[in-house]
């Protein structure tokens, strides 16, 4: 990377010229020079300085983010050289949403660096749609998703295999005996379900209205660990993936129930950039959840 690009975000990272020359390395006096010269081949002031500190101007916030675009952009060529020699290895930044994150991708991970362990994974837990905002944008390499994603051209969505939603409630509910569960009595019981945004949430809302109810006791909640305890402390029904409850079904502490038409299968998604170049790390990663289709489930 050019070290004039390198010079300007460092001292707008540090605000400040000496603090910048000693992580860089470099004199005072060169990144001084240095910046004047980048403000000359621009023909704009990049900093406003003060004997305390130095800040952005507007057009030195605008050249600074080109810059880091263009800095990240130089160490993924880097990689992507290093990646020719059909090694994966480096960074995988994944952007999950939280069934999948929480309750599959440990055990995914855990398989895939056995294979390849110089991919240095890390994961961030979101809702559908931030993870494939995250994703379009750069910010992720690689998204798993559940629930509904907008086609763009900015993104390429792969079907993976999905879990299963089931509705469910504590063991000592009134309605887990029951052999039907009807749809009056569903309308009737208060729910605890995901925030909007939520593949969860999503789901929730299509079965609400595949069974012609609108529930008239809600309540938001934006984790979906708090919700299977609530359920268990007999605060309402919910709906929920097989992933999340499994455990909790075998000890029989959370029950389906007996509702017509479910449960219900539910797919997930592979979410990447719309882009010819991926790191070797991502298209491995992509391709091992695609061939371990089957065999990642909890």
């Amino acid at each position: 990377m050019e070290v004039q690009w390198l010079v300007l975000i460092t001292v707008a990272k540090e605000k400040n010229f000496t603090k910048a020359s000693q992580q860089l390395h470099i004199s005072q006096p060169a990144i001084t020079q240095h910046i004047k010269t980048l403000e000359k081949r621009l023909n704009v002031q990049l900093f406003d300085r003060d004997k305390r500190k130095v800040t952005l101007t507007k057009a030195g916030e605008i050249a600074c983010e080109y810059a880091k675009e263009a800095q990240l952009n130089y160490e993924r060529m880097l990689q992507s050289m290093d990646d020719l020699r059909n090694h994966p290895s480096g960074p995988l930044a994944i952007g999950a949403s939280f069934t999948f994150g929480e309750y599959v991708l440990p055990h995914v991970i855990a398989s895939f660096k056995k294979k390849y362990p110089d991919v240095l994974p890390t994961i961030q837990i979101h809702n559908t749609q931030t993870i494939a905002k995250a994703v379009a944008t750069g910010e992720y390499d690689i998204g798993i998703v559940e629930g509904t994603v907008d086609i763009t051209p900015s993104l390429q969505v792969t079907p993976l295999h999905g879990d299963t939603m089931m509705i469910i409630a504590s063991a000592d509910h009134p309605y887990a005996t029951k052999q039907h569960v009807t749809t009056e009595e569903l309308q009737q019981a208060p729910w605890l379900i995901r925030e909007q945004g939520s593949g969860t949430r999503e789901f929730t809302e299509r079965i609400f209205k595949m069974l012609g109810i609108i529930p008239t006791a809600i309540q938001v909640y934006g984790s979906t660990q708090l919700i299977k305890e609530s359920v268990m402390a007999g605060l309402g029904l919910s709906v929920l993936s097989d992933f999340a409850i499994h455990r909790e079904l075998a000890w029989r502490v959370l029950v389906p129930l007996a509702v017509p038409n479910m449960p219900l299968k539910r797919p997930y998604s592979i979410v990447l950039k719309a882009t010819t170049f991926h790191t070797a790390a991502t298209s491995f990663f992509h391709d091992f959840l695609i061939k371990h289709n089957e065999v990642t489930r909890p």
